[in-house]
C-alpha cells in the first residue's frame, strides 16, 4: 500500500474529503504509489512519457501517442448514466441502477492497478471564478500518464481548485483504470468495458478504455453527462454539446455571440473554428471560444443568458483538417504548442505526421512512415488502400494555441448569448438558415435536430437519425424533463436568443455538387440571422421558420449560381409534410414531454398543411 498520505502532504492537498476519496480508490485499485499532479508538472511528465515509449517527439514541442488498436473511439453501447432513481430513465441514456453498477465498476477496478502508480489530477471545468464553478470543481485519478498530459490540456489542473471550496464534499470523484487492454473483449458478449456516471452521487467510474472521452473524464463524462444532470438537479444552467463563437463587428462596435449543436460530421468544428471570408475581412472578426461544450445559465443580476466553454483545449479529429477546410485548427497544433497526436501516421525518422486529407496525397516517399497501428507502410503490397491514419485520429491542444482564441474565453463572466442554432447534415429539406423566434419552437427544432442516416441504418428511406441537441449520446435523464428544464432555464432571460437551423450541405439531385460554399462562407447567413434579431431584416416567412430573402444575404465575393441559390432559400413543403410524421414518431418515446412542445409541433404542421392549400 502506497503512503497516500505523505504524497497527499507533500502536495499541499488540505481538502479532507479529497485525502478521504484518494485512499478509498488508491486501496480499492491497489496502486503501487500515488502522486498528485498539476500543470506545473507537464514538461517532467513530457519527459517521462518520452523516456518510457508513451509519446514519441513530432517535431519540436508536439508529441505523437499511438492507442491500442481496439481502442480508438468512444463507446456508446458501454457508455451508461446510473441513478437511485428509475424516472431518471431516458432514451438515450442507457440508464442503469446505481446499486447494480457502482459495486459492478468497484468490482472490475479492485486490484486492477497493482503496480502502477495512481496520478490525483485535481481540475476546473470553468473560468476560474465562474458562477458555476460549485459544480465544474472535480479529482480525477488515473493510472495512465498520458491520461494526466490530455487532461492538463483538455481542463484547468491544480489543487487550490479543490483545497479552495466552500464545500468540501462539492467535487466530482472521476476514477479511471485502464485495466488490461487486450484481454478486454472488446465487442464482444463477454466485453469487460463499463463508462459509468452516477449521477446522482457525482461519481465517475470508468474500466476499461485509455483513450479520449473513455478516459478524459473532465471532459464529456464531467463536461456533458455529471453538468447536464447537476445542472437540471439545481435548476441552474444547462450542459450542452455546442460550439460557441463571438462575431465581432468592427464598424459598429459589437460582439454578438452564437452557440449551437450539430450531430457527428455536421460541420460544428469547422464553424467554431471558421474565420471571416476575405470579402467581409475588413469589418468582421470571428473569435473562438469552443467547438464542443458549452454551459448557460440566466445571470440572477443582468436576467441575460450567458454561456462559457467549460474546456481548456481542443480535442479535435485530424481527419481532412487541412489549410482549406480549417487553417485555425491546422495552426493550433503548430510546433511549439505542446500538441499530442493520437492515431495518425507518424515518421518514426523524421518526425513527421499526416493523417488522411492534410494534404490531396500521402508523402510520396514512404520511408520510415508508419500507419496508426505502427506498422510500416513501406512494406504494405502493391494496391493496399487502407487509411494511414485512423479515421478517429485526434490532435490535443490548449484553447492559448488557438489563432482566433477570443480574448475573454477565460472570463469569469462568460459571455451574452444572442443566438442558438442547430444544423445537421442533409441533402435536402433543410434550406441554408431558417430562423424561428418562439422559444418552444426552437427548442422543438432543436430536440428534433438531425442527420442523413443510410435506409439500411435507419430503416426508412429518406428519415433522418435524430440527435436531440446533438446530445443524443450525452443525455444524463429523461428527455421530457429535459425539454421542461430547457424552456425554463432559457425562458428565465430578460432577451430570449434567436434560434435557427442551419444546413451547409445542401446538393443538386442530379449531379451532387454542393449548392453552398461553405466554410468561411457560413459566416455570411449568421450575419443575416443577428441582423434579424437587430430588426434590420424581415426575412420571408415560411412555415417552419423565417428564410433570408436573397437580397438580405450579403454575398460579396462569392459565385453561387442564381438557381442554387434560390434553391438554399425556398423549402420542400412535401418533404417537409413527409418529415413532420417522423418527428411525431420520434417525440413519442419521451415521457412528460411539455405541452409546449406538442404545441409547437402542431403549429408548424398546421402551417404547412395551410401553404399547401
Amino acid at each position: 500500500m502506497p503512503n497516500v498520505e505523505a504524497a497527499l502532504d507533500a502536495a499541499g492537498v488540505t481538502n479532507p474529503k479529497v485525502r478521504e476519496y484518494v485512499h478509498y480508490y488508491a486501496e480499492l485499485t491497489g496502486a503501487e504509489r500515488v502522486e498528485v499532479v498539476s500543470a506545473a508538472d507537464d514538461a517532467r511528465l513530457i519527459r517521462e512519457a518520452l523516456e518510457a515509449g508513451e509519446l514519441e517527439p513530432a517535431g519540436d514541442g508536439r508529441y505523437y501517442s499511438r492507442s491500442y488498436h481496439k481502442d480508438t473511439a468512444r463507446s456508446e453501447e458501454r457508455t451508461i448514466v446510473a441513478t437511485s432513481n428509475p424516472q431518471d430513465k431516458g432514451v438515450y441514456n442507457n440508464w442503469r441502477p446505481a446499486a447494480e453498477m457502482k459495486p459492478m465498476l468497484e468490482d472490475r477496478m479492485r486490484g486492477a492497478s497493482a503496480g502502477k502508480t495512481m496520478y490525483v489530477i485535481p481540475y476546473l471545468m470553468a473560468p476560474p471564478g465562474n458562477t458555476l464553478s460549485p459544480w465544474a470543481t472535480g479529482v480525477q485519478v488515473t493510472d495512465t500518464r498520458t491520461v494526466v498530459l490530455h487532461m492538463i490540456r483538455m481542463a484547468r489542473v491544480g489543487i487550490d481548485f479543490v483545497n479552495d471550496l466552500e464545500d468540501p464534499d462539492s467535487f466530482v470523484r472521476a476514477v479511471h483504470v485502464t485495466g488490461d487492454l487486450e484481454n478486454l473483449g472488446q465487442g464482444t458478449p463477454d466485453d469487460q468495458r463499463y463508462f459509468v456516471t452516477v449521477a446522482d452521487e457525482r461519481t465517475i467510474l470508468h474500466f476499461g478504455s485509455s483513450y479520449g472521452g473513455n478516459a478524459l473524464l473532465g471532459k464529456i463524462a464531467h463536461g456533458l453527462r455529471q453538468a447536464a444532470y447537476d445542472g437540471w438537479a439545481s435548476k441552474k444552467f444547462l450542459a450542452e454539446q455546442y460550439m460557441l463563437i463571438g462575431i465581432h463587428d468592427k464598424e459598429t462596435g459589437k460582439t454578438y455571440h452564437v452557440c449551437g449543436g450539430f450531430p457527428s460530421a455536421s460541420g460544428k468544428t469547422n464553424l467554431a473554428m471558421m474565420l471571416a471570408p476575405d470579402a467581409l475581412g475588413e469589418r468582421y472578426h470571428v473569435s473562438f471560444y469552443g467547438d464542443d461544450i458549452a454551459w448557460l445559465w440566466v445571470d440572477e443580476e443582468d436576467g441575460k443568458l450567458y454561456g462559457m466553454n467549460p474546456e481548456y483545449g481542443v480535442f479535435g479529429v485530424a481527419k481532412d483538417t487541412n489549410e482549406v477546410t480549417n487553417p485555425t485548427a491546422l495552426h493550433s497544433v503548430d510546433a511549439g504548442t505542446g500538441t499530442i497526436f493520437t492515431n495518425i501516421a507518424y515518421n518514426a525518422v523524421t518526425h513527421e505526421v499526416w493523417w488522411e486529407g492534410r494534404t490531396a496525397e500521402p508523402p510520396a516517399d514512404t520511408a520510415g512512415w508508419l500507419d496508426w497501428k505502427g506498422a510500416p507502410i513501406a512494406e504494405r503490397e502493391e494496391g493496399d488502400t487502407l487509411p494511414w491514419a485512423h479515421p478517429n485520429s485526434r490532435f490535443t491542444t490548449t484553447l492559448d494555441n488557438v489563432p482566433n482564441i477570443a480574448p475573454d474565453y477565460n472570463a469569469a463572466k462568460g459571455v451574452p448569448i444572442d443566438a442558438i442554432i442547430f444544423g445537421g447534415r442533409t441533402r435536402d429539406r433543410e434550406p441554408l438558415i431558417r430562423a424561428i423566434t418562439d422559444l418552444a419552437e426552437g427548442v422543438y427544432d432543436g430536440l428534433t435536430l438531425g442527420a442523413e442516416a443510410t435506409a439500411a441504418a435507419e430503416g426508412v428511406e429518406g428519415q433522418l437519425r435524430y440527435d436531440p441537441m446533438s446530445n443524443r449520446p450525452f443525455m444524463a435523464y429523461g428527455e421530457g424533463d429535459y425539454a421542461a428544464h430547457y424552456l425554463k432555464i432559457v425562458g428565465a432571460a430578460k432577451e430570449q436568443p434567436i434560434f435557427a437551423h442551419v444546413n451547409w450541405f445542401q446538393r443538386d439531385p442530379e449531379d451532387g455538387h454542393f449548392l453552398w460554399h461553405g466554410y468561411r462562407d457560413n459566416l455570411r447567413p449568421l450575419l443575416w440571422l443577428l441582423q434579424l434579431k437587430n430588426g434590420e431584416v424581415k426575412g420571408r416567412q415560411t412555415p417552419v421558420g423565417i428564410i433570408p430573402t436573397e437580397d438580405e444575404l450579403v454575398l460579396d465575393g462569392m459565385s453561387t449560381r442564381p438557381e442554387d441559390l434560390e434553391k438554399l432559400l425556398t423549402i420542400d413543403v412535401e418533404r417537409w409534410k413527409q418529415e413532420m410524421g417522423f418527428r411525431e414518431e420520434h417525440l413519442k418515446q419521451f415521457d412528460r414531454l411539455p405541452e409546449e412542445i406538442w404545441e409547437a409541433h402542431r403549429r408548424v404542421a398546421a402551417a404547412l398543411e395551410a401553404e399547401e392549400d
